[in-house]
C-alpha cells in the first residue's frame, strides 16, 4: 500500500464557488484575434459617417433658419469628437499596458571576484532540493531559501542540477552567455571554484545550468564511479560555505543520484495538491536504496509545504495528511501561494528582492530561520 493510499476525498466535502462575470461596459461583439484594424477602421468610418450627417443637417437647418436644429448638429459633432478622442486614449491605454521592465541582468563573475566572506563558517551542510514530481517548487524554494540564508549573514551556494536551468535564469543570470557550467563538473573537465558565478545575490552563489546538461547522463553512463562524481566536486568546497543547496531534476535518473549521494540531507517540497502526494514514496525508496548503498549519513532534513491556499478544504486536508506522517520533520513554516512568488523568476529576482515585504518573502525568511535553528 501506498504512503497515501487511504487518502480519498467525498463528493460533498468540496465547496461549490459560483462563478459570476460582472460588466458594466458595453461592448462590441468580441472580435476574433488579429481584428483589432478592421475594428478601428470601422470605428473610423461610423465617426466619419455621424460628422457627414451632421453636416448635411446642419445645412438644412440654415436653409430653414431653425436655431434648434444649428444647436442639435454642434452636440452630435461634440459628440462624434469626443468619441474619436475617448478611441485613442483607449488605444493609447492598451499600449502601456503591454510595456513590461526588463528582468535584472546578473553579470557573471569569476570566483576570484567574489567579496569576501565576513563571518566564520561552521559546518558545511550539503542539502538536495529534491521531489521526483515537477512543479512543487523545488527550484523556488532554492532560489528564495538561499536568497534569505544570504540576507541573514549566511554563506550559500546553489547547484543547478536540472537541465531546464530555472534556478539559473530565476536569478537573472543569462545562460546565453554561461561558458561553463555543472555539466563540465560532472565529466570532470572543470573544477566547482571554475564554474562558479558569485555574488548573484547578497551571500548567494551559483553553480549554473544549461541545456548540455541533459546529455551528462548518456555519457556517463560508461565512466567509473559515475554517481559520485558531484559528491567529489562539491567535497572541496566543504568550509567555504554555510549552505550547499542543490535543486534537482524532476526525475529519479543518474543526476538525482549524484544530488543523492553528494547531499547529507534532503528537503521535501509537497505542493498541497492531491498528486504531488503520490510521488513521495518512489522518492522515500529511493532515498534508502541511496542510503544503503552509497551514502549511509543521508537522511531527509526537513519536508517543506508550498503553493498553500488556505481556503480550500483540498490544502487543509494534505497539509494535515503530510504532518501526520512526516511528524517533526515538517517546516512550521508553509510557504503560500501568491503571485509575487510566481512573477519575481520573470524578472531574475528572489522574492527578497521583487517584494521584500510580501508574505512570500517573510514565509522564506521564517524558513531560512527554522533551517538555521535546526543546525
Amino acid at each position: 500500500m501506498g504512503l497515501f493510499d487511504g487518502f480519498k476525498r467525498k463528493k460533498d466535502q468540496q465547496a461549490e464557488t459560483p462563478f459570476v462575470v460582472v460588466s458594466n461596459v458595453e461592448t462590441k461583439e468580441d472580435a476574433p484575434v488579429g481584428a483589432s484594424e478592421n475594428i478601428q477602421a470601422e470605428d473610423a468610418e461610423t465617426v466619419d459617417s455621424s460628422v457627414e450627417n451632421v453636416a448635411e443637417r446642419t445645412e438644412q437647418a440654415e436653409e430653414q433658419g431653425t436655431d434648434s436644429g444649428t444647436e442639435q448638429a454642434d452636440q452630435e459633432i461634440s459628440a462624434a469628437d469626443s468619441a474619436t478622442d475617448d478611441s485613442a486614449e483607449e488605444d493609447e491605454s492598451d499600449e502601456v499596458l503591454q510595456e513590461m521592465p526588463s528582468p535584472k541582468a546578473t553579470p557573471i563573475k569569476s570566483y576570484s571576484e567574489k567579496a569576501p566572506v565576513t563571518h566564520a563558517i561552521g559546518e558545511t551542510k550539503i542539502i538536495a532540493i529534491i521531489n521526483q514530481k515537477g512543479g512543487v517548487g523545488k527550484s523556488t524554494t532554492a532560489i528564495n531559501l538561499g536568497a534569505a540564508l544570504g540576507v541573514q549573514d549566511k554563506a550559500v551556494l546553489v547547484v543547478d542540477l536540472d537541465p531546464q536551468g530555472n534556478t539559473t535564469s530565476g536569478l537573472g543570470v543569462d545562460k546565453g552567455q554561461i561558458q561553463q557550467d555543472v555539466y563540465e563538473i560532472l565529466l570532470g573537465e572543470k573544477s566547482a571554484e571554475e564554474v562558479i558565478i558569485p555574488d548573484v545575490c547578497p551571500g548567494l552563489d551559483l553553480i549554473p545550468a544549461t541545456i548540455n546538461l541533459a546529455g551528462a547522463e548518456v555519457e556517463l553512463v560508461n565512466e567509473m564511479a559515475r554517481e559520485n562524481r558531484l559528491k567529489n566536486a562539491l567535497g572541496a568546497l566543504r568550509g567555504k560555505y554555510d549552505y550547499i543547496f542543490i535543486d534537482c531534476p524532476p526525475a529519479l535518473g543518474l543526476l538525482t543520484v549524484n544530488a543523492l549521494v553528494a547531499s547529507d540531507k534532503l528537503l521535501i517540497p509537497i505542493q498541497c495538491e492531491f498528486y504531488a502526494l503520490e510521488g513521495v514514496t518512489k522518492l522515500l525508496d529511493s532515498m534508502k536504496r541511496v542510503k544503503n548503498v552509497l551514502n549511509p549519513a543521508l537522511d531527509t532534513f526537513g519536508v517543506l509545504l508550498t503553493m498553500y491556499d488556505g481556503r480550500t478544504m483540498l490544502a487543509r486536508q494534505v497539509a494535515e495528511e503530510v504532518r501526520n506522517f512526516f511528524g517533526s520533520k515538517v517546516f512550521e513554516t508553509i510557504i503560500p501561494r501568491t503571485v509575487r512568488l510566481s512573477e519575481a523568476p520573470s524578472f531574475g529576482q528572489p522574492i527578497t528582492e521583487y517584494d521584500p515585504k510580501g508574505k512570500g518573502a517573510q514565509a522564506y525568511m521564517n524558513l531560512a530561520k527554522e533551517v538555521i535553528n535546526r543546525g
